[in-house]
């Protein structure tokens, strides 16, 4: 179980490169087609399974045993073996957090359904920390899959009753929606990306309506607390933007 999980979070740390680069990648050429842009010279984008690793700073691939998860960093003391940049402290701890976190959720659930979907919520959502911390990003395609775990998982009623499920995915996402216009309105501001509506309603859908209200109260203290220090301690005005999601 515990090799599997560092696997699992070796795999991640690849989402977590590689997913904004290819997204951005995409965007890219959407936005030149629109504006009848003519085509850039072509560009090699990596995509989630190739090419295989590589350091980003120097481009050698990098061999698999330099790329065993936790023990390749202590070895190679976080840098390099052939340029020497610094391997940064995110791979390490992405590992290691989705090691504990599995096995925790494995002495919680047992070995049984209500597991398989626990492991994927938390891997997700791992991916998707690390993502917005990085990039200010929610990724559709991770927040979407998010939710429709949360609701093919209640129509077993692991979590909470399908109909609470859905209902309450359509109000998270509708309370957080309103909420921003009427910001908008009021300020003129931005105050939420639509990546934020879509992981509130990710958990509507996987624990329905009763958990939301803490949710939203616990993420938005944590955040302010954490943004507030952030702003103070890196001497940034109050308009920097600051990730939501991870909190």
């Amino acid at each position: 179980m515990q090799c599997f999980t560092l696997a699992v979070g070796s795999l991640l740390n690849v989402v977590i490169y590689r997913l904004p680069l290819m997204l951005k990648s995409e965007w890219t050429m959407q936005c030149r087609n629109l504006l009848a842009l003519p085509e850039e010279q072509a560009q090699t984008v990596p995509t989630l399974f190739f090419p295989r690793s590589f350091c980003p700073d120097c481009k050698h691939d990098i061999p698999f045993w330099h790329n065993i998860p936790l023990v390749s960093y202590c070895i190679l003391r976080g840098r390099c073996f052939h340029c020497h940049a610094s391997i940064p402290f995110r791979y390490p701890l992405v590992e290691a957090l989705t090691l504990v976190l599995s096995l925790f959720a494995t002495w919680h659930f047992g070995i049984n359904l209500t597991l398989l979907f626990a492991l994927l919520f938390i891997w997700l959502l791992i991916a998707m920390c690390f993502i917005d911390l990085q990039e200010q990003l929610l990724p559709d395609s991770l927040s979407l899959s998010l939710l429709w775990l949360g609701l093919i998982a209640n129509t077993e009623t692991l979590f909470t009753t399908l109909p609470d499920a859905v209902l309450s995915a359509a109000a998270a996402y509708l309370s957080l929606w309103l909420f921003i216009k009427l910001f908008y309105l009021i300020t003129g501001k931005v105050g939420m990306g639509n990546g934020d509506f879509k992981l509130f309603a990710a958990f509507g859908s996987w624990f329905g309506w009763t958990l939301l209200p803490f949710i939203l109260l616990s993420s938005s203290m944590l955040g302010a607390i954490a943004g507030i220090a952030y702003l103070k301690t890196t001497r940034q005005t109050k308009e920097t933007p600051i990730p939501f999601g991870p909190f």
